[in-house]
């Protein structure tokens, strides 16, 4: 993309906020000021130099009071003033930086991507097609025998070789001097710096060479290693370009779950085709099998069942019939339904979830800040290297030292170096996204796969949100016949404490309705009068009249008629497990990762779900401030520490963890603060993620492994003679490869 300035239509729609409501979110500043956030979508970046570049260009914009770009996922977030400039001066900035930019999610972006991978592609045949033509003139000046090949013959081929090299540098190689151009004038050495230099040499010595065979530059022309170089890195690019947006497409699927328009059900009977853009809170409309639901909502018409992976974690489809939930971005399997929207845009859960999985694409983990530093110093060390061999190789052998310098700028250009931590966090981001886990920042993935240590909330975390009945029994030790046990449940149907409603859950087969007269006293229990005018309670031991005479070692709920306690049934409860509880902790321990319970429950049910899940380590009436507490000993001890929490008292120590993991049902403050988030709310997947970040270290120890060892290898032979730049440019494209190949196993 040339720099050029934003086209005055473009930019008057972007100062309406209504164009930017799908990338734009709006915050109070303390100062009372309103600050936006935009996320862009960006063309053009090859390496973490072309972010740095943009960065700086934002960030020179006056009202930006921040920007975060990465490379990998080719995504800026940009924090701005509105009062001091607008969405297209940030789009304006980029474009005069020799980038792209568009609004994130919109259709622009889609299409600038498609016309950047058409364009790629083209380069690539262009370079290609001339390479072989190149390499044909140039055969017979390899297999003929000394003198055999006329002077005039060699010099009409030379010339044809420099005529068809004339589409490879100005329109195939343009990305790489206008990467080395765009670096330079913003005082960075970039990758294309030594690319660029290699090409531009070997144009000129070959240039100068076919012009004048006995002069500066001496006989040798490099046409066919030229072509076949900058064949080889394009299709190394486009290659990698490929892959990249393959390893960073979870978010991009996710996005275009919802559908585009939708059958809206009209006043006066029938139906119309409206865009989802225009539909309200309220409509009816009309999803047929195979589509998304453009909203949050709730069946009123028909039964089907539902694909809810993405959103909730679910590998198996949903039955979801008349009064049912459905959720936009989920996807009508079987039937048709219709469905009253009752949430839309960034109401919905879909949209809550990917705002949760953008977040994790600006962010730049210690891995990718480490190899932006290493990056440029190695180009200009680089650069000092190939100047020192064409000196050397000047004293030894003047034909070959612009030979031997450009392969050198060719084979250590470092780019498999700066793919080799991105492509594979990125991979691996977008496989959790897949099994139901949102990673927020990815450096919590290196942290994840180091912990030694788990800590668990008790309630809502490894224990379901609900309680179940475990025994049901008389005060005089007897079973309760079915009629008694009607109607206390259908007395618990009256009443909002859980207990109670624990019970009421369980929908006696015989039902009773005959309950008059009904209040509840808070915290006590709940009163009514049955069909014979006698009055009956149900709730505590002392609400009820029944003197237990022994400490309750499980919660419990009693029913009996006013003063006769010793009438009395007694249901008692127990927390429930999850179900996965147990193989999580049994299989970190597996893996070498101690699990601890903090709770702040009461001993006794504490003591209880540590024991069925064999935990040696638990603590109970664990406040907020003593969770952290222990937190932070763990830490000062030389522990690494995960903590697995769903509730609002759980956001402290979810913010001090090493890494953290909240639930998908919990608190919306502790989703915010947790490094990352488990749709559906299944445990298992915290081992899962564990174990797919222990693999992408491996990955990405293995990707700098032979980042390093590839660079020592070539260099000592293109400095030794031994390199031509032909093979450096297939080496420097193939190790890239290699590095994202690599990457994307973790995607499988």
């Amino acid at each position: 993309m040339h720099a050029a300035s934003l086209d005055p239509r473009h930019a008057a729609a972007l100062a309406d906020e209504s164009e930017l409501a799908d990338c734009t979110s709006w915050r109070q500043r303390p100062d009372g000021l309103r600050e936006a956030t935009t996320r862009l979508a960006l063309g053009g970046l090859h390496c973490a130099a072309c972010a740095g570049l943009i960065e700086a260009a934002l960030c020179r914009v006056p009202g930006v009071a921040g920007a975060e770009v990465n490379a990998a996922a080719q995504r800026a977030s940009v924090r701005w003033d509105p009062a001091r400039t607008s969405a297209a001066s940030l789009i304006d900035a980029v474009q005069r930086a020799g980038y792209s930019a568009h609004p994130a999610r919109s259709e622009a972006a889609l299409q600038a991507q498609r016309n950047e991978a058409r364009l790629a592609l083209w380069r690539l045949f262009v370079a290609a097609f001339s390479m072989m033509q190149v390499m044909m003139v140039a055969t017979p000046s390899y297999v003929a025998a000394p003198g055999e090949l006329a002077p005039d013959l060699d010099a009409l081929l030379r010339w044809a070789g420099w005529v068809m090299t004339l589409p490879v540098m100005f329109f195939c190689a343009t990305p790489f001097f206008r990467g080395a151009w765009q670096s330079l004038r913003a005082g960075r050495v970039g990758m294309d710096v030594p690319v660029a230099l290699g090409i531009a040499i070997a144009f000129v010595a070959s240039t100068g060479a076919t012009v004048d065979p006995g002069g500066a530059f001496g006989r040798e022309v490099w046409f066919d290693s030229l072509t076949m170089f900058v064949a080889f890195l394009l299709a190394g690019r486009w290659l990698e370009q490929r892959l990249r947006l393959r390893s960073a497409g979870a978010l991009d699927a996710l996005l275009r779950e919802l559908p585009d328009s939708v059958e809206r059900a009209l006043p006066g009977g029938g139906w119309e085709r409206v865009a989802t853009s225009r539909l309200a809170v309220g409509d009816h409309v009309r999803i047929v099998a195979g589509q998304a639901f453009a909203g949050d909502g709730r069946i009123v018409q028909g039964r089907t069942s539902v694909d809810e992976a993405l959103l909730s974690g679910e590998s198996r489809p949903v039955e979801r019939g008349q009064g049912d939930e459905v959720v936009a971005g989920s996807v009508n399997l079987a039937a048709p339904v219709e469905v009253l929207i009752e949430r839309l845009g960034a109401d919905t859960r879909h949209r809550q979830i990917v705002d949760l999985m953008e977040r994790a694409l600006f962010e730049r983990p210690a891995l990718l800040r480490m190899a932006d530093r290493v990056a440029a110093p190695f180009v200009v060390v680089v650069l000092l290297v190939a100047m020192l061999a064409a000196l050397v190789w000047q004293a030894v052998d003047p034909s070959r030292a612009l030979s031997v310098a450009i392969a050198v700028l060719i084979v250590t250009c470092p780019c498999a170096l700066s793919l080799a931590a991105p492509t594979a966090l990125l991979a691996a981001a977008g496989a959790l996204a897949r099994r139901g886990v949102l990673v927020q920042r990815l450096d919590a993935i290196e942290a994840l796969a180091r912990v030694d240590v788990a800590l668990f909330d008790k309630t809502g975390t490894l224990t379901e949100d609900r309680l179940s009945l475990v025994q049901a029994t008389r005060r005089d030790g007897g079973v309760p016949d079915q009629r008694e046990f009607a109607r206390a449940v259908a007395l618990a149907q009256q009443s909002s404490h859980p207990l109670a409603r624990s019970l009421a859950s369980l929908r006696a087969s015989t039902g009773f309705e005959g309950w008059r007269s009904v209040r509840e006293e808070p915290g006590r229990g709940v009163e009514a009068i049955d069909e014979a005018g006698r009055a009956w309670r149900l709730g505590s031991a002392a609400w009820v009249g029944v003197d237990t005479g022994e400490p309750q070692r499980r919660p419990a709920v009693w029913f009996a008629p006013l003063g006769q306690g010793d009438r009395a049934l007694r249901f008692e409860f127990d927390e429930v497990l999850r179900a996965d509880a147990l193989g999580l902790v049994e299989g970190l321990r597996a893996d070498g990762v101690e699990s601890r319970l903090l709770s702040g429950d009461q001993a006794s049910p504490v003591a209880a779900v540590a024991e069925r899940l064999h935990l040696r380590t638990w603590r109970h009436g664990a406040s907020p401030q003593d969770k952290l507490a222990e937190l932070r000993a763990l830490q000062r001890a030389g522990h690494r520490v995960l903590m697995v929490g769903d509730g609002l008292n759980d956001g402290p120590v979810i913010a001090q963890a090493d890494v953290s993991v909240a639930l998908g049902h919990g608190a919306a403050l502790a989703q915010q603060r947790a490094d990352m988030v488990v749709l559906g709310s299944r445990l298992g997947a915290v081992r899962e993620a564990r174990a797919l970040a222990a693999r992408a270290m491996r990955t990405i120890r293995q990707n700098l492994a032979w980042a390093l060892f590839y660079n020592a290898a070539s260099v000592p032979l293109a400095l030794a003679g031994w390199l031509p730049p032909w093979a450096a440019g297939l080496g420097m494209a193939a190790s890239s490869l290699i590095v994202i190949g690599n990457a994307l196993r973790l995607a499988r």
